[in-house]
């Protein structure tokens, strides 16, 4: 696949800047000791269901994201820096997220931080913890969801795509202060440690069969 980057202007709530790379991500690229991370698909079966782009964020609103028009999966520097030990990968819904990574990227996406899992942990009294319910609970910031059944695997994407797909991984870093304070008030730190630990384990259970099923359970 040819591998290019492009640098897009959007106006769009802490974006500073959006480059999208085709194929791969540009080596050297830097987002510090955390990445957010986002992943669009052409469904909800990773097996049936195509990894199409891959959005990443650093804690200053520089985004990049990673478009896979096809199924050449050949992305050695988007690897290496989801491997990377030194680096959280912050994801919202990670499960999903971290399964569609290492099925087709062969990632592993640890460590990780998921601010889906931290919101069941602590906002109690509530059912909504979608990102769009805690952007606007938390930053008050209401996030456009419009774009959420569109073709991601159009060869080209549109303005509204690339937009919507930022605002998924924009937000998360400042999510995660919120959601840490809240986590040391309630004393279910560790507890969120332990299950962002067990995710990557959750998500190959998935891949293996026992998507529905509970082990847990009797």
């Amino acid at each position: 696949m040819a591998r290019s980057t492009s640098k897009l202007k959007f106006q769009q709530p802490g974006l500073k800047s959006l480059k999208l790379h085709r194929g791969d991500l540009t080596a050297g690229v830097d987002f510090g000791d955390c990445v957010a991370v986002d992943t669009e698909t052409m469904g909800l079966d990773p097996h049936r269901d195509r990894l199409c782009l891959v959005q990443l964020s650093d804690k200053d609103g520089n985004c990049h994201m990673v478009h896979f028009p096809n199924t050449v999966y050949d992305a050695p520097n988007l690897k290496a820096l989801l491997d990377d030990q030194n680096i959280t990968k912050l994801f919202h819904f990670a499960r999903f997220d971290v399964a569609v990574l290492n099925h087709y990227i062969g990632a592993s996406c640890t460590p990780l931080y998921c601010t889906k899992i931290a919101s069941k942990l602590v906002r109690t009294f509530t059912d909504h913890h979608g990102l769009r319910n805690l952007c606007v609970e938390l930053l008050g910031i209401d996030l456009s969801k419009q774009q959420q059944r569109s073709d991601w695997g159009a060869d080209d994407l549109t303005q509204e795509q690339v937009q919507y797909a930022a605002g998924d991984v924009l937000h998360l870093h400042r999510l995660r202060e919120k959601l840490d304070v809240l986590l040391a008030r309630e004393g279910r730190t560790r507890s969120a440690e332990a299950c962002f630990e067990f995710l990557p384990v959750r998500a190959a259970l998935d891949l293996a069969g026992w998507d529905e099923e509970d082990i847990f359970s009797h």
